[in-house]
This record gives structure tokens, sequence and C-alpha cells, in this order.
């Protein structure tokens, strides 16, 4: 058997033992441990209600109306499908974008909460300030007809700490707190 023959073997031999490693063998472990150590964050984190799936806690949603909690603007349609590329950079794009945001919500550029103006570099966060959550406690007690302090209790009582105690910053998903406030006082059609 010539070298040319015995190199080219050697680099099948190599390739096939390589792709069983790292393209079956990897890949079930990594798939195992995630079912094993982090079942409900390898399926999804997927958020039920009344038995069926109404989200993921990774992704953010739409809500429309004065009864809900608004998210973070964004460009994606929040199916999961459309992500990245919808925060913009300083200059005349993004103070226009703020501008056009809080004119559409009825808030004050310098004053309103910086999430409730601008968009997450994903487009997907699921997340609010409590900041933000707060200033938008008055316009969901009043739509839902509950007292403010009721609605401030459930933005506390969903605002997540730090990860790990030191990473982040508290933040509020908007799409579990919108799920506490429904079942506190459900809307017609909703």
């Amino acid at each position: 058997m010539n070298s040319f023959t015995r190199q080219t073997l050697a680099g099948l031999r190599l390739m096939i033992v390589m792709t069983v490693l790292l393209g079956v063998l990897y890949p079930a472990v990594v798939w195992g441990v995630g079912q094993v150590a982090a079942r409900d964050q390898a399926a999804g984190s997927l958020v039920q209600a009344d038995g069926r799936t109404v989200g993921s806690a990774l992704l953010g949603q739409q809500f429309t109306g004065d009864a809900w909690f608004a998210s973070r603007p964004s460009a994606s349609d929040s199916s999961g499908d459309v992500s990245g590329g919808t925060n913009l950079g300083p200059g005349a794009d993004l103070d226009a974008a703020v501008a056009e945001r809080a004119r559409a919500a009825g808030l004050t550029v310098g004053t309103a909460a910086p999430d409730a103006l601008t968009a997450s570099a994903s487009g997907l966060d699921p997340h609010v300030s409590p900041e933000n959550a707060a200033a938008q406690v008055a316009r969901v007690a009043a739509a839902r007809g509950l007292p403010a302090s009721e609605v401030q209790q459930l933005v506390t009582a969903n605002t997540e700490g730090r990860q790990l105690g030191f990473l982040g910053e508290p933040r509020v998903n908007v799409l579990r707190l919108n799920l506490a406030l429904q079942a506190l006082a459900p809307t017609k059609g909703a």
C-alpha cells in the first residue's frame, strides 16, 4: 500500500471517529445532562396557564391594551422566529425612535424608564425593569378596576433579583406578571 492510500485511509478513519464523537456522542451527552440537570430550561422554559402553553419565560410577548403590562419595544413579532437587530446605537435614528415611542405611549423622554423607550438587543427580552413596571401600575389598575396597591404587590411578587445574587439587574418578567394579573382579575375575552 502506498503512502497516499495509507494517508487517505487514516484521514477517513479520523473523519468517521470524529463524526461519531462530535456529531453523535457529544450532542447526546449534552442533551442527557440538560434533561437531568435543567429539564425545564432544556424544554424552553415553557409557561402553562389553564392547562395550555401560553409562551416561554425566555421570550418577550406583545401585550396590547391598558389592562396589560407592556413589554419592551421590539421590531420582532414576538413569535421567536425573528430576532436581532432591533436596538439602535447612539445617533439620530435612536433619538427619533425614542421620541416616537414616547409620543405613542404618552411618556416623557428623560423621566420614563429607559427600557420603556428602547429595544433590547435581541428584540425578544421578556423582562422590564421594576421602574418600568411601577410606572405602568396606575394605568393597569385603572383599566382593571383594582387598587393600585394590589397591582403593585403583583409587580413586587414577580420581580426577580440579580442572578446568583450579583449578576445583572432586578427585573420583572412581563409574561408571568400578566398571567398573575389575569388570575387576580380576569378581563373579558382574555
